[in-house]
């Protein structure tokens, strides 16, 4: 896979962006395709940039292959997702990396508590654990994740060690 380009997503990409969400929700098993959900991401995606979201697109010749919302004045990475065909390329990390230089001090995130994909992730990029809570706008359990500046992370150390 080339290198993506990490970019602000433009407002007539947003469908798209949509997409890409469900397709990536979809592959976690948690839910199942179909045009009621995609109308609410497509949704959610306008009211949510209109309410903070920085809104940014991993972008692999012209097509898009991740997204990321974050709400920086809230420390807050929303959103993480791959498109299904792209998963295992590191992806992922890359936008986490990225996440990081807008939030290098300190970020929170959510994930579903049935998403053990994605929060053993999140654990091993050096998330800690919080709290869970039931999310009332989809009856979900959430996992409460926080990263500090400084706390430990297996990637720096690995850094440090190979330097």
């Amino acid at each position: 896979m080339e290198i993506p380009v990490i970019r602000p997503a433009q407002i007539n990409e947003y469908d798209e962006v949509a997409r890409v969400w469900m397709e990536s929700w979809v592959s976690t098993g948690l839910d199942v395709a179909s045009e009621d959900l995609l109308g609410k991401l497509r949704a959610r995606v306008r009211h949510e940039v209109e309410n903070g979201w920085s809104l940014f697109v991993a972008d692999v010749r012209g097509a898009i292959a991740a997204g990321l919302a974050v709400h920086v004045p809230k420390l807050y990475l929303d959103q993480l997702f791959v498109a299904p065909d792209c998963q295992g390329r590191s992806l992922g990390r890359q936008l986490l990396i990225f996440t990081r230089t807008l939030l290098p001090d300190e970020i929170w995130l959510r994930c579903a508590r049935e998403n053990e994909k994605a929060w053993r992730w999140y654990e091993r990029e050096g998330f800690v654990f919080e709290k869970e809570e039931t999310e009332p706008a989809n009856g979900l359990m959430m996992k409460y994740y926080r990263w500090k500046r400084g706390t430990s992370n297996p990637h720096q150390c690995l850094s440090r060690v190979e330097a």
